[in-house]
């Protein structure tokens, strides 16, 4: 199998779905031959495979596999994915200010909808892959996005220093805590549950890779 035979459009690596192994043959994919077959690209592995997730994988789709996988190095996917995050953020900011502005009830649950919508939006920007430095990313702006929500209630109290606002963004939510205890802490217990709902979605993909293995030589995973 040549290596014109692994997906080299970028979009389409990313596209790949990694808790699971797709099953599904491409359309056009010629007939298995009595063997292993590969279930990214659907062709036979030939003499031996590797298993992903224990499902089996030719040499080269392991390659991709892994590759696609793996959390991105470089600055580009980062940036996008702060981007899209930073969107996300404002975004939920608005709908938890529009709750207490509008309904005027604080209710903590939108912060894990808002955790919900950063780690969704970060992952998107990452080009579906996740990793440490996502997961940092995606908690610090939901806990931001928690904070701009009472933004311009504080602003109220400031007198409209912006100046005096801007350094508050991190220190609100907390301050709102502290202010309505003992029920601050339930704001705070669905506070970090938005966090962690955060960075849950951007956790790398765990991709067990196995082998090689011959062959014939033992019984070989089946692609059902």
């Amino acid at each position: 199998m040549s290596s014109d035979d692994a997906p080299a459009n970028p979009d389409e690596q990313r596209d790949l779905q990694f808790d699971r192994v797709e099953t599904t043959l491409p359309s056009g994919a010629p007939p298995a031959s009595p063997g292993v077959t590969c279930v990214v690209c659907g062709k036979s592995v030939g003499a031996e495979y590797y298993t992903a997730n224990g499902k089996p994988v030719c040499a080269n789709c392991r390659a991709v596999v892994m590759s696609a996988a793996a959390t991105p190095r470089s600055a580009g996917p980062f940036l996008l994915a702060a981007l899209f995050g930073i969107g996300a953020a404002i975004a939920g900011a608005a709908i938890y200010y529009g709750v207490i502005a509008i309904a005027h009830l604080e209710i903590g649950i939108v912060a894990i909808l808002i955790g919900y919508m950063v780690g969704w939006a970060v992952r998107k920007g990452a080009g579906g892959r996740g990793g440490r430095r996502f997961q940092v990313l995606a908690v610090i702006l939901t806990y931001w996005a928690v904070g701009l929500a009472y933004s311009p209630l504080a602003f109220e109290e400031l007198s409209g220093s912006i100046g005096a606002l801007v350094p508050l963004v991190f220190a609100l939510p907390v301050i709102v805590i502290f202010r309505s205890l003992p029920f601050g802490l339930i704001s705070a217990l669905i506070i970090f549950i938005g966090m962690r709902q955060a960075w849950v979605m951007t956790a790398p993909h765990v991709i067990d890779i196995s082998g090689p293995f011959k062959v014939g030589t033992g019984t070989a995973p089946t692609a059902a």
